[in-house]
Parts: C-alpha cells; sequence; structure tokens
C-alpha cells in the first residue's frame, strides 16, 4: 500500500510541476522575482502533499540566510533541493548541464540563474561563473553547491570536491554548511518513499578567508558529523543504509 502511495505521490508531483510551470510562466518572464515566487511556491506544495499523501514530514533548522552567500549541503535525494528552494529567498544552483534540458524544470533553473556545469569540464564552468559575479550579471542570491558533486545515500562515504573550495576563496562569501538526513526516506532514485520526519539544518556560517584545506576539512566534519546525528535521530544505524 505504501508503495501504491508513494507511486500516486510521485506521478501527480510530476503533473503539478507542469501545471504549475505554465500557470507561472507569464509571471517568471514579467517580474524579477517571478521564477523564484514560482519555485517556491511549488517547492511549497510539494512539502505539503508529502505529510498527507505518504505521511512525511519535514522540519527546517537553524537559520535560514538571507544575504549572497554560499550554501554548501548535503545532497542525498530530490527533497533536500525542494526543502531548500520553500525556504531560501533567492537560491541559485550549481547543476548538472543535462538538467537544462529537463521540461519546465530546466527553463526556470536558468530563469533564476542557476549554472549549468559540463562534468567534464567543471573548472570552465566555475571560471565563467566567477566572471559572471565579477561582472555583475550574476543574479544575487544563495548560490548552492553540493560539495560532494552528486547525490550521496545515507552511509556511504565521498570525498568533497575541491569546487567548492575554489569557489569559497574566489567570491570571499561566508559559506553556510547544511545537514539533512532526507535520504531515509526519500532515496536518490526510485518511486518508493517511506513516512518519517525528514530534516534539513542550516549550521553555524564558515566565514570566509580560510585556506582551502581548512576550509575542505571543516565543512565535511561540520555537514557529516551533523548530518549522521540527524540520521541517528531517525533511527539510522551506523553501517545500514
Amino acid at each position: 500500500m505504501q508503495y501504491l502511495r508513494a507511486l500516486f505521490f510521485t506521478v501527480q508531483m510530476y503533473v503539478v510541476m507542469a501545471v504549475m510551470g505554465l500557470w507561472w510562466a507569464p509571471i517568471a518572464i514579467l517580474r524579477p522575482d517571478g521564477a523564484h515566487r514560482a519555485i517556491r511556491s511549488y517547492c511549497r506544495y510539494v512539502v505539503w502533499s508529502a505529510r498527507w499523501m505518504i505521511g512525511l514530514s519535514s522540519e527546517v533548522r537553524g537559520e535560514v540566510p538571507q544575504g549572497e552567500v554560499m550554501v554548501a549541503a548535503k545532497h542525498q535525494s530530490f527533497l533536500d533541493i525542494i526543502l531548500l528552494c520553500s525556504v531560501l529567498p533567492a537560491p541559485k544552483f550549481i547543476m548538472k548541464q543535462e538538467l537544462r534540458r529537463a521540461p519546465v524544470l530546466g527553463w526556470f533553473a536558468m530563469r533564476i540563474g542557476c549554472v549549468p556545469v559540463d562534468r567534464g569540464k567543471k573548472g570552465q564552468a566555475i571560471a565563467r561563473m566567477l566572471a559572471d559575479v565579477q561582472k555583475g550579471r550574476a543574479r544575487p542570491g544563495q548560490l548552492i553547491i553540493y560539495p560532494q558533486g552528486t547525490r550521496v545515500a545515507p552511509g556511504v562515504k565521498l570525498p568533497y570536491k575541491t569546487g567548492t573550495a575554489i569557489l569559497y576563496r574566489q567570491l570571499g562569501q561566508t559559506c553556510v554548511p547544511v545537514a539533512v538526513n532526507v535520504g531515509l526516506f526519500w532515496p536518490r532514485a526510485g518511486v518508493r518513499k517511506r513516512p518519517g520526519h525528514a530534516i534539513i539544518e542550516f549550521m553555524e556560517p564558515i566565514p570566509p578567508g580560510l585556506e582551502k584545506d581548512a576550509f575542505v576539512s571543516r565543512l565535511a566534519e561540520s555537514v557529516e558529523t551533523r548530518s549522521n546525528a540527524l540520521m541517528r535521530e531517525a533511527g539510522w544505524e551506523k553501517g545500514t543504509t
């Protein structure tokens, strides 16, 4: 029964994305904040519908950043993207190049200033983004990057990539780490979703100016330690997935 509920939830989630995308498209074109308003509205709908359709409630902890900062988040599933976009005032992502071609999602992502990255040419993408920021063309807001570069299932270890440290150093911005436990309930792939209480947590900001190795070490320790704590809070035991 839970699988059928999750299947219905997933199907309706993408149907609503298409419908809301068409509804909000003219506003996103005419208003500078239109695309952000559309995305925030959709993400809050998904959070609301997940609660009563599949029994998955959610919570955002910590102080939500409002100004121009870099947000370095643990990435376990689509749900952490939804929760970030439901509360941040002006999020924009470092995202995979292929997402530009995704129906609805790709168009709105470009409208809010997301930076598509070619997996084989990440250095070029970062250089282009830095050039845009320096020339004032990039939209101000919260730049979200996933420092491990991909979705990571609970219990799986992946190194933190150097791109986050390069952005941190070149932009000279405060970095806000984000821990999550969402992968316990909404997996990185597939339809099956579990009831529970999903959490993302904005943690103590890392001020600009740290050396590369010190920054990466502090970021990884902060995000991994707190993510593990949030997962244990939800009943996860280390060594299980």
